[in-house]
């Protein structure tokens, strides 16, 4: 008869009643036993060739809030299609969207996605757009794998039929299911573990604490110690650390101060005089439409008092042109518009603040790490919150192959980038503009952002008469080149697992 500990014997016993093999979570169930106490035994019966211990990398799939509502109620493109059918094969998307309640923002989405899976077709007269069907469509696959999957407590990928995991890969790219990986660990019994059992198992007598009363009555002479396993495995323990896009934000600010740059500041509630009056952006500009910006509801106005002076040269800038050279944009500027207030569009309203700063320095070099806002449509590339990285150089006698210097090496230092091109661009502030893209081994390209030189309206009208090198560079996406991260959306996730085993680089 084999003498075993009694945690070894007690998963013996438990194994020999599920058959020869389980989970380790499973054993917890079965023997009451810790997690710790299963990996210590566990180690030595594998030790001992009595079992063996294999693990299974599966990928769990659970449906996102908007999937469980079209499990419910069935996918938008199929029921406005099956709509149109029921109202005679034609119906305009307005009237198809009140009775659905598709919001404005869903309506060229579920367009989309009836032209690419052919549920219909699509016209277009005069303002309206019309949804035209010519059989009554049937349930669809993508409409039964969003069923089964609510429908299952737990349903793992690599079970369901090879047909249906293309139907899961284009539902996890319309985030309408997620998945999670997990780590499976099965324990099984050998032949000889087996044979032990046939033969018996009996609890070893081992003493695992040395008592003073042992000691003082001389029996730790006959006691059977157990031994210290050092290599046994224990639970996993998560200390805290820094959330890891909180920390990329701290690091790049450290090595943007050690370049030499100074960190400048400014308000998230601004004043359209900095957000754009003083950029050189027209009052009538494309980019200061509600559909843009973010306007403050109360107050709507701030004070413009102590920028009077600078507040007379930019309206004369705009109307005319000033004495920049320029000929302006020819129009009427309003003072009241230009103390409208907003949530900070981009970071260069901040570097706006800082070229009428007494405390700016010539030559000198400034950064911000800025939190913009902006009324975007949510998906895999775009937030409604993100962040800048937003810079100016000011100094004698700066050229263009000084900025593409430092973007590059930007793209280089803080993003890991492998290659960077560069393209010419448009910006109201700007001339000549660049954007940066830079590319990455096994990401691939990636754009960052503008960047350009200040023109004569913006620096001159701010009493600067020196270049001004200026860029705003998307730090969420500098952020996730370097991790490979392919959704934007994960840098503020809240999912524990990622958070936990996110390593500290």
């Amino acid at each position: 008869m084999e003498q075993l500990r009694e945690n070894e014997v007690r998963i013996l016993l438990a194994l020999e009643k599920l058959k020869g093999s389980v989970k380790v979570d499973k054993l917890a169930e079965s023997t009451g036993l810790d997690e710790s106490a299963i990996s210590r035994a566990i180690l030595s019966l594998s030790q001992n060739g009595l079992l063996t211990l294999r693990e299974e990398s599966i990928h769990i799939l659970k449906l996102s809030n908007e999937g469980k509502a079209y499990a419910d109620h069935g996918l938008p493109e199929e029921r406005l299609v099956l709509l149109s059918f029921q109202s005679g094969g034609r119906i305009s998307i307005r009237e198809a969207a009140g009775k659905l309640e598709l919001s404005e923002a869903m309506i060229p989405v579920v367009l989309g996605w009836i032209q690419k899976k052919k549920l219909g077709k699509v016209t277009k007269i005069g303002e309206d757009v019309y949804i035209d069907v010519q059989k009554e469509p049937t349930k669809s696959t993508a409409d039964s794998v969003l069923r089964l999957v609510r429908d299952k407590s737990e349903l793992v990928l690599e079970r369901v039929a090879s047909e249906a995991q293309t139907i899961v890969m284009e539902l996890k790219k319309r985030r309408l299911i997620e998945e999670s990986r997990r780590s499976d660990r099965w324990v099984e019994l050998t032949n000889e573990g087996w044979k032990t059992i046939e033969k018996g198992v009996q609890v070893s007598s081992e003493t695992s604490v040395l008592t003073p009363e042992l000691i003082t009555s001389g029996k730790w002479r006959e006691a059977r110690l157990r031994k210290y396993n050092i290599t046994a495995q224990v639970a996993e323990v998560w200390p805290g650390k820094k959330q890891p896009y909180n920390r990329f934000l701290d690091e790049l600010r450290s090595k943007l101060v050690s370049l030499g740059f100074q960190e400048m500041v400014g308000p998230i509630v601004e004043m359209m005089f900095f957000n754009c009056d003083s950029l050189f952006m027209p009052q009538d500009h494309p980019a200061r439409e509600i559909h843009d910006i973010y306007f403050v509801k109360n107050p709507e106005y701030g004070n413009l008092d102590q920028y009077q002076d600078y507040l007379e040269n930019i309206k004369e800038t705009h109307e005319n042109g000033w004495k920049t050279g320029s000929t302006g944009w020819n129009y009427q500027f309003s003072k009241q518009e230009s103390a409208r207030l907003v949530l900070r569009s981009h970071g260069t309203a901040i570097s706006a603040r800082t070229l009428i700063s007494k405390s700016l320095l010539v030559p000198g070099k400034y950064f911000s790490i800025a939190r913009c806002f902006r009324p975007e449509v949510t998906d895999r590339t775009h937030l409604t919150e993100f962040n800048q990285v937003e810079g100016i150089v000011v100094g004698e006698n700066l050229t263009l192959r000084n900025l593409l210097g430092i973007l590059e090496r930007f793209a280089i230092e803080l993003a890991g980038a492998d290659r960077v091109k560069f393209r010419p661009d448009y910006f109201p502030f700007t001339e000549p503009s660049v954007e940066l893209a830079a590319y990455k081994e096994g990401y691939g390209w990636l754009e960052f952002g503008g960047s350009g030189i200040f023109r004569p309206e913006l620096t001159q009208s701010l009493g600067v008469k020196v270049p001004v090198l200026a860029w705003g560079l998307g730090v969420d996406r500098l952020f996730m080149m370097k991790n490979q991260i392919d959704d934007i959306r994960d840098l503020f996730t809240q999912d524990l697992n990622w958070l936990r085993r996110k390593e500290v680089q």
